[in-house]
């Protein structure tokens, strides 16, 4: 059996990152993930004026609860969506002038939902190019707080922005969600949130569903941050997918906050053996992939994964109600269907749905990235039993797994 040891997570990371500078006192926290994504939030902070003092598995984080430490700030966001989504928000609690820009691939992505937010509670926030989109600027004099509404059916991210700005307002926030995708990154969230020292409450209702946020504050903690659920899915895959296969990941196990290691309950259904213990996860294959329909809103950044193996599956495999895959870094689902007809598989797609028919996937074929890492990861899981598989950009996997090539092929050459 291949023991592996995951980097932590980013969502966890980018999360803590924003707790830790709001909180008072200094906040340690432990084996963080080091990436493009996380380097990138980390960097904005001190352009912010906040101070991120690095070393070997571990990162010290001086928080100022009254917000940056400078009033004046231009900050690069890169290709991080926490870091463009999160920052503004944790700007805004504080007094001056902050500008905000990023990469070409994050100026399309979509901001609007989050813009309207907190221009609804009185931020002076205005885009320089497309409405909804970076560059922005937020002229931030504290936010009072008080009810607003929000559509986070587009990304959890805008609604968690909110949630983690609440503690820092004057008043308090209720936010009323009218849809909401991704819903287990909320819930973590809302468990970090607490473990920093937040009240935070959900009341459904006939209205909908309102989280209540106390004006608390955050106190700074020690924190571990646990591997990354999205990244063990490769190779809980590539565990499923080759015959005689075999992967434990040690600290995802059934205390772990991401909703994203739920991906191994598909691969039970698809035939897998799984087993989750308090402290980790480990699946087996069994030499059998089923074909299935699975509905993946909740856990839609393990699509591609799953469609990168979809094609070895003894029927067709439908993944349905994604449609959020198509406002990420790349529109997944076309990306998916692209790079499996490349390698000769029939797949059809819908707005929110793709179906991969059975087949064998055939090389040699370049993998069109499209700059995307959750792209070249997962189909570095097919290039497993797909020989002359290349990618046309395989260093992006530096946004979330700067040693991925290193480390899945290390895997991928174990018995």
């Amino acid at each position: 059996m291949t023991v592996i040891d995951i980097p932590g997570s980013k969502s966890v990371t980018a999360r803590a990152l924003f707790l830790a500078a709001a909180a008072e006192g200094t906040t340690t926290l432990l084996r963080p993930l080091v990436s493009d994504d996380t380097e990138g939030f980390a960097e904005g902070l001190g352009a912010l004026g906040y101070t991120v003092r690095k070393e070997p598995g571990a990162w010290h984080i001086e928080g100022r609860p009254a917000g940056p430490g400078t009033a004046d700030a231009d900050v690069y966001c890169r290709d991080g969506a926490t870091t463009a989504r999160f920052l503004p928000a944790l700007a805004s609690a504080g007094h001056g002038t902050f500008r905000f820009d990023a990469s070409a691939q994050m100026r399309r992505r979509p901001l609007g939902p989050l813009s309207t937010a907190l221009r609804e509670l009185g931020v002076d926030l205005r885009h320089g190019g497309k409405d909804g989109h970076h560059p922005l600027a937020v002229h931030a004099a504290g936010v009072k707080g008080g009810a607003l509404t929000l559509d986070a059916g587009q990304s959890s991210q805008y609604l968690t922005a909110l949630l983690m700005l609440g503690p820092l307002t004057a008043e308090g926030l209720d936010i009323t969600v009218t849809d909401l995708v991704s819903e287990p990154y909320v819930e973590i969230t809302l468990a970090m949130m607490r473990a920093f020292g937040a009240d935070v409450r959900r009341e459904d209702d006939e209205r909908g569903r309102t989280y209540r946020v106390a004006p608390t504050g955050y106190r700074a903690r020690s924190y571990g941050i646990e591997p990354d659920a999205s990244t063990a899915g490769y190779f809980f895959a590539a565990a499923a997918l080759r015959p005689g296969g075999s992967v434990t990941v040690p600290g995802l196990g059934t205390g772990a906050l991401q909703g994203d290691l739920a991906f191994v309950d598909v691969l039970r259904r698809m035939g897998a053996d799984v087993e989750v213990t308090a402290g980790s996860t480990t699946v087996r294959s069994t030499g059998t992939l089923r074909g299935l329909t699975v509905t993946m809103r909740d856990i839609s950044d393990t699509m591609p994964t799953l469609a990168a193996i979809a094609p070895f599956a003894d029927g067709p495999v439908r993944i349905e109600d994604v449609a959020n895959t198509r406002v990420k870094e790349c529109d997944r689902l076309d990306a998916c269907a692209e790079n499996l007809r490349r390698l000769g598989v029939t797949v059809t797609t819908g707005p929110d749905w793709i179906q991969i028919e059975p087949g064998t996937p055939s090389g040699p074929a370049e993998i069109a990235t499209h700059g995307d890492h959750r792209i070249v990861m997962s189909f570095a899981v097919t290039a497993l039993l797909t020989p002359g598989i290349t990618f046309d950009d395989p260093g992006c996997v530096k946004k979330t797994f700067p040693d991925f090539h290193h480390e899945f092929g290390a895997f991928a050459r174990t018995p």
